[in-house]
């Protein structure tokens, strides 16, 4: 899918109306002679033609390009339901999307005290530069979705073996299915069973990150039983932990529950995927699922330096 370039736009103070120029530079910092322009997540702007024909509409008026303050003025594709970590590719150049629309200022901004109102905080969207080059009315860019790998890992010598099938990784699997299924966003899950064996997970965990899978989740070997090897193995091998994430499943369950209490799962950082450690039961995975999924997506953009606070 491809948008056209319908207008491209500059200011030289913030919060106020662009004007259209024949042709912007884009370097590190976003567009040149820009205002927004600088080493931040919101270099480039962009609203759709599709945003901007709605909002005319309801205004009873023509809207100029540019009029929201918007650096990139675009036609093809609903920019509100790209995702941050999407690419817009182009011959010279290459964007990622870093945000969503923007609060609002009301009253406070210039562009909403002239228009009235402003339709790029609700869909508009923001990227960074991450090839340089130039851009020109006419021009296109080639959208590119940003996909999500995670691989689920079951430890269980008997379900390894074949003697009982597995329940918690297809479970895992599940839950991210469905927290995905309604959001712009592509995923890819995959899922291996192998025996409770630190070398086996070892290996398994070096393949992974060294292929910058987005989010390793592993369920199984987290109690302190003599083949409970999970967190023994994976715990030295975090660049960054992330212990908040179980300390709150655990003592939130563990009030009731005492039993809650024993799992030592760990979760944080190595290179750059995201590692999860899960208990091995269902009733468990439910439960961290259920946590973990609330700040997962957060943690994805953190590391790729994103504020998406």
């Amino acid at each position: 899918m491809e948008i056209k370039i319908l207008s491209v736009n500059i200011s030289r103070e913030k919060g106020t109306v662009k004007r259209p120029v024949e042709e912007v530079t884009l370097n590190h910092n976003g567009i040149m002679d820009d205002a927004h322009s600088g080493p931040w997540h919101r270099q480039v702007s962009l609203l759709g033609k599709e945003s901007v024909d709605r909002f005319s509409e309801e205004a009873g008026r023509p809207i100029a390009f540019g009029e929201f303050a918007e650096n990139l003025t675009t036609e093809g594709l609903e920019l509100v339901k790209t995702s941050p970590l999407d690419r817009f590719v182009g011959k010279d150049v290459e964007l990622e999307v870093t945000q969503i629309g923007k609060a609002c200022h009301g009253s406070t901004c210039a562009i909403f005290r002239e228009v009235g109102n402003c339709v790029m905080p609700r869909e508009g969207i923001f990227a960074r530069v991450i090839r340089q080059g130039s851009l020109r009315p006419g021009d296109t860019l080639a959208y590119k979705p940003r996909l999500l790998r995670f691989h689920v890992v079951t430890l269980s010598d008997r379900a390894s073996k074949g003697v009982y099938a597995d329940r918690s990784g297809p479970r895992i699997v599940e839950w991210l299915n469905k927290h995905f299924e309604q959001k712009p966003r592509n995923i890819e899950v995959k899922h291996t069973v192998i025996p409770d064996d630190a070398s086996s997970l070892s290996v398994l965990i070096e393949k992974t990150t060294y292929d910058e899978v987005d989010v390793i989740i592993t369920t199984g070997g987290t109690g302190i039983g003599p083949r409970d090897i999970t967190v023994e193995t994976i715990k030295p091998l975090l660049d960054k932990e992330i212990p908040g994430i179980m300390e709150m499943i655990r003592i939130k369950y563990g009030k009731d529950k005492p039993n809650a209490l024993l799992s030592r799962g760990v979760a944080g950082l190595i290179n750059e995927s995201l590692v999860y450690t899960l208990p091995g039961s269902v009733k468990a995975v439910n439960e961290y699922m259920e946590e973990i999924l609330k700040t997962m997506e957060h943690l994805i953009y953190m590391r790729h330096g994103l504020d998406a606070h």
